[in-house]
C-alpha cells in the first residue's frame, strides 16, 4: 500500500512538473461548422437486412421498434435526455473519431465513425465506415462527400465476425472499435481499441491485413480482445483497459511510421494503472511489423485519456488530452437535483504540442506547449452554436464535450478540432439536447511555432 502511495505521489509530481514546463497559449476561433447530430445514411444494398435498423441492442433486451426509447447521457452525468430516440432507421454518421494527416486529392479530410454505440456488446448492428468530409466555414455546414464501409471478403480478420456468413462480410462494432485513421499511398490505416489492432484497408474499404499489438516481445490484449474470456484477470490476462486501445495513431512524415498511442494507462500485475502516462508504440507500414520502440506521454493532473494524435512536421505533433467531464463548469451541480446542471462538468480539454525527438531517460516525450479548449477567444463572434452557461458568453467560446477526438494542422497558423458526439448518449452545449459533430478552426500561430 505504501509503495503504491509513493508511486502515485511521484506520478502526480511528474504530471504537475510537465504542466509547468510547457508554455500555455490562447486559441482564437476562426471558424465554426457542424454536422447535425441526427444524420443517418443507408447501409450498402448488399449488407445484411439486420443493418437497416441499428441500435437494437442498446437496452437490456432486443428492441426492433424504431425511435421508441429516448437516449440520455447516463446516470453519472445527470440522466438528461438528449431528444433523440433509439433504435435508428439506417446507420448514424456519429462518433467522428480521428482525422488523417494526409488529405484526399480534392482536399477533403479523411475521418471515421467509431464502433457505434459505445461497446462491443451493444453494437453488432452498427456498421463500421470512414468518410471524406469538407467543413465550410462560410456556411457553417460540413459536406460529407463520401462514406466507405469496411468489409472483409478475403477473410483477413483473424477471428469470427458478427456478419461471418454474409458474402461481403461487412464489419460492425462487435468486431472492432476504430478510433484513429491515416491515409498513406492510397491505403487506409486504422487504429482499433478492442484488440488493440492496426487495420490496413484499401481506399474502398476492403481489409488487407490486421496486426496484433506487440510490446516488449509480448502481445498486448484488452478485456474485449477475442480469446480473452471470463475469468480473465486484469493485469495478468490483459493489460489494456476497456476502451483503452488506439485512440490516437499518428503518421510521421517522411518515415512511413505509425505512432499508436493508447487511450488509457496500461494495467500493472495487480490490475491497477501503471501510472498517469500513456504508452506510444511505433509500427513500420513498409515491413508490416512493430519496430520494438515504445515511448510514454505524461498526462497532466485531471486528464484521464487522449482523443487524437497527429504530426505537424517531422518530429512535432498535436495530442488532445481530456478528462471525462461534459458541460460548462459554470453549471456544475451544487445540490442533489441534477435536472438542470452538470454533475461532471468539463475541466481538462487541452491540445498539447509535443516533440517526439526530445525523449528523456525514462522514455517520456517532451511536452512543449498547450492550448485550453475551454478558454477560446472569440472576439469576432465566429461561434454558430451557443454554449449554455451561467454568465455572459460574449467574446469567449468553449468546447466542453466529453470526447474531443479529432485534431490536425491546417497550415502554419491554424488547426482543426472536432468532437465525437456519442449519439445519442452525449450532450455538452445544452442540457437536454444531443451533441452535434462540431468542427472548429482555431488560429494558433504562436502555439504552432513553439519549440
Amino acid at each position: 500500500m505504501i509503495r503504491h502511495l509513493l508511486a502515485t505521489t511521484a506520478l502526480l509530481v511528474a504530471a504537475s512538473t510537465a504542466a509547468q514546463a510547457e508554455e500555455a497559449f490562447q486559441a482564437k476561433l476562426a471558424g465554426h461548422a457542424h454536422l447535425p447530430a441526427f444524420t443517418l445514411i443507408a447501409p450498402p444494398a448488399d449488407a445484411p437486412r439486420d443493418a437497416w435498423i441499428s441500435g437494437k441492442f442498446t437496452g437490456q433486451t432486443r428492441n426492433e421498434k424504431p425511435m421508441s426509447v429516448m437516449g440520455d447521457v447516463g446516470a453519472a452525468y445527470g440522466q438528461h435526455p438528449t431528444g433523440i430516440s433509439l433504435p435508428f432507421l439506417g446507420q448514424p454518421v456519429q462518433g467522428l473519431s480521428g482525422f488523417a494527416m494526409n488529405r484526399a486529392d480534392d482536399g477533403s479530410i479523411f475521418t471515421l465513425t467509431d464502433n457505434g454505440f459505445g461497446s462491443k456488446i451493444n453494437s453488432p448492428d452498427a456498421l463500421l465506415f470512414f468518410h471524406r468530409m469538407k467543413p465550410d466555414f462560410e456556411t457553417g455546414s460540413i459536406d460529407r462527400l463520401q462514406s466507405v464501409f469496411l468489409r472483409d471478403p478475403d477473410h483477413k480478420v483473424p477471428f469470427r465476425i458478427a456478419y461471418e456468413g454474409s458474402e461481403e462480410r461487412y464489419l460492425t462494432g462487435a468486431d472492432f472499435d476504430p478510433e484513429s485513421i491515416q491515409y498513406l499511398n492510397g491505403e487506409i490505416w486504422i487504429g482499433d481499441e478492442f484488440g488493440p489492432y492496426i487495420i490496413r484497408a484499401t481506399e474502398d474499404g476492403r481489409v488487407l491485413s490486421v496486426h496484433e499489438t506487440m510490446l516488449d516481445g509480448a502481445p498486448l490484449r484488452g478485456p474485449d480482445t477475442p480469446g480473452v474470456i471470463v475469468p480473465a484477470v486484469a493485469g495478468k490476462d490483459f493489460k489494456v483497459q476497456r476502451s483503452g486501445g488506439y485512440e490516437g495513431m499518428a503518421l510521421q512524415p517522411g518515415s512511413d511510421l505509425l505512432w499508436g498511442m493508447l487511450e488509457k494507462p496500461l494495467l500493472d500485475e495487480d490490475g491497477t494503472p501503471e501510472g498517469s502516462f500513456l504508452r506510444v508504440l511505433t509500427f513500420d507500414t513498409l515491413n508490416g511489423d512493430w519496430t520494438g520502440d515504445s515511448y510514454k506521454f505524461q498526462l497532466v493532473e485531471g486528464a484521464t485519456a487522449i482523443g487524437d494524435f497527429n504530426f505537424i512536421d517531422d518530429t512535432r505533433a498535436l495530442i488532445i488530452e481530456r478528462d471525462n467531464g461534459e458541460g460548462d463548469i459554470s453549471l456544475e451541480c451544487k445540490t442533489d437535483d441534477r435536472s438542470a446542471c452538470y454533475p461532471v462538468p468539463a475541466k481538462v480539454k487541452n491540445v498539447v504540442l509535443v516533440d517526439t525527438a526530445q525523449v528523456d531517460n525514462d522514455g517520456f516525450i517532451k511536452r512543449i506547449a498547450s492550448i485550453d479548449l475551454l478558454d477560446i477567444a472569440d472576439p469576432d463572434g465566429k461561434a454558430r452554436l451557443s454554449t449554455q452557461a451561467d454568465g455572459d458568453p460574449s467574446g469567449k467560446f468553449t468546447f466542453p464535450f466529453f470526447t474531443i477526438e479529432n485534431v490536425m494542422r491546417v497550415d502554419d497558423t491554424h488547426i482543426l478540432v472536432a468532437n465525437d458526439n456519442n449519439l445519442p448518449f452525449s450532450g455538452g452545449l445544452e442540457i437536454g439536447t444531443a451533441a452535434n459533430n462540431e468542427f472548429i478552426l482555431l488560429n494558433v500561430a504562436d502555439f504552432l511555432a513553439a519549440k
